[in-house]
């Protein structure tokens, strides 16, 4: 086995060989992650880490890109001035699996966690958040955990709507919902068409992509996070996000765009991205002068043509847990964990276990 060679440092995604690269991993990684692919990723750092903060930690074997992650040295975790390592997550990336080829799993762990132990900085422990725990990574990670004696803590634990099904959408609606509540929407839906001409639009090609992205920012910024000040048009740097990385995605086939329309105009909105054998449910939003006819779940109704889609085998709502509207709809759900990770030497472990003692005892865990 040839040894692999791991960089910690700036990575040039704009060379033309190391996008390939980056493309490729992208297209075999054993757990898919759009929030991590290059199309996502480079417009993120361009608009979230003006500082260069941000690290692309990348490991090769024989030339060939076999894993990657964003990493960045935090000096806090949570409210405590904890310094760690931590994957990069900004609040619109839902996702933090780093990008690993299938079969590489365990090599991936083994590499970074030699990487994080030989130069840990300040750093107390590793931090990954938002991982997804029912995948080939994580089992990779936590046998890799044991198998070194190295202490790795789940802190957080959450479950997430998830549409994962080989029913056809109308049977995967009638077992999802009581009857009384399918009849409900029924009867929206006729109100609704009484005012107009309703259509649903569904688009995954990069057609009229950028005046999508208008209607979308100008819909969402109606509403409530727009009075909250949370709209994504609010803030410069991710209304440049999402602008670079919708056209990106809808450039490469990777967008899937659905609008509900009253006479051509949009009253609720979806984009979703494609990573085949997964869907994200990346961003959606309504007309609050609709909300009678609740235009964001008969949108939800047209949304379950996920479940024809040949590629696509589920489809992550990217949703809070709990979330009201997606987890009366979607029956199956995604676990997703935060865990933290011992590295360096002996006083360091002991030290991070005493903290993760600490955190475990109070969540009631210990």
């Amino acid at each position: 086995m040839h040894a692999m060679a791991q960089t910690w440092q700036d990575w040039s995604a704009h060379d033309p060989l190391a996008a390939r690269h980056w493309d490729h991993l992208a297209q075999f990684a054993s757990t898919p992650n759009p929030f991590f692919e290059r199309w996502f990723l480079q417009p993120a750092l361009e608009a979230l880490d003006p500082h260069h903060r941000v690290k692309l930690v990348r490991f090769e074997r024989a030339g060939e890109l076999i894993g990657l992650l964003p990493v960045e040295r935090a000096r806090r975790y949570s409210r405590w001035p904890l310094p760690h390592l931590a994957s990069w997550l900004h609040p619109n990336c839902f996702l933090g699996a780093p990008l690993v080829q299938y079969g590489e799993e365990a090599a991936f762990w083994q590499a970074l966690l030699a990487r994080a132990d030989a130069k840990p900085g300040a750093a107390l422990f590793l931090h990954l958040a938002a991982m997804p725990l029912d995948t080939r990574l994580a089992d990779a990670l936590f046998a890799t955990c044991a198998a070194q004696r190295r202490r790795i803590a789940l802190v957080r634990r959450e479950e997430r709507a998830m549409l994962a099904s080989t029913m056809a959408p109308v049977d995967y609606l009638a077992h999802a919902l009581p009857g009384k509540k399918r009849k409900e929407l029924r009867r929206q839906q006729a109100r609704l068409a009484e005012l107009g001409t309703v259509a649903t639009v569904r688009q995954d090609d990069a057609q009229g992509i950028h005046e999508w992205i208008n209607a979308f920012l100008s819909l969402e910024a109606r509403g409530w996070k727009g009075r909250e000040g949370s709209a994504l048009a609010a803030v410069p740097g991710t209304a440049v996000l999402f602008r670079g990385a919708l056209a990106e995605a809808a450039a490469r086939g990777k967008l899937e765009r659905l609008s509900l329309t009253l006479d051509g105009r949009p009253i609720a909105m979806l984009a979703s991205f494609l990573s085949a054998p997964g869907a994200f449910s990346f961003k959606t939003a309504f007309d609050e002068d609709f909300a009678r006819f609740s235009p964001g779940v008969l949108l939800q109704l047209e949304n379950l043509a996920m479940l024809d889609r040949k590629t696509i085998d589920w489809t992550d709502s990217c949703a809070a847990t709990d979330h009201p509207m997606i987890d009366s709809l979607w029956e199956q759900r995604r676990p997703i964990g935060r865990l933290s990770v011992a590295i360096g030497g002996f006083a360091r472990r002991a030290v991070f276990g005493k903290l993760a003692d600490i955190e475990l005892g109070r969540l009631g865990k210990a």
